[in-house]
């Protein structure tokens, strides 16, 4: 096997992970039963799915111009999840969409 076909293994690997792991996110948005297991479903392995099919596709791009542009989309994904999960459980908190009940530890206050 020369060099190149393990790269290609491995970007094929790595692309078919990242799929699951959205895949798996998706069916947890949609399964699960309230806002803030949802919320984990959509941020976490979503994010992780994300950064899987990017490292394969940066296994597979050439040009800097485009490792670049991946590189960014990586580290926007990085900073906006946990951003766009901490607002939405906040609203989800002040809307009173949450059973409180339920929790284990509950800081929303």
């Amino acid at each position: 096997m020369s060099w190149g076909e393990f790269v290609d293994v491995v970007a094929g690997i790595l692309l078919v992970l990242g799929a699951g792991f959205a895949f798996v996110a998706a069916v947890g948005v949609v399964r699960f039963p309230d806002v803030l297991t949802r919320m984990h479903a959509a941020t976490k392995p979503q994010t992780f799915g994300l950064l899987l099919i990017l490292a394969g596709l940066a296994l597979r791009i050439d040009s800097l111009s485009d490792l670049t542009l991946v590189a960014v989309v990586a580290l926007f994904q990085l900073m906006t999840a946990p951003v766009s999960a901490h607002m939405v459980a906040r609203a989800t908190f002040r809307t009173g969409q949450v059973d409180r009940e339920a929790l284990v530890v509950d800081e929303g206050d």
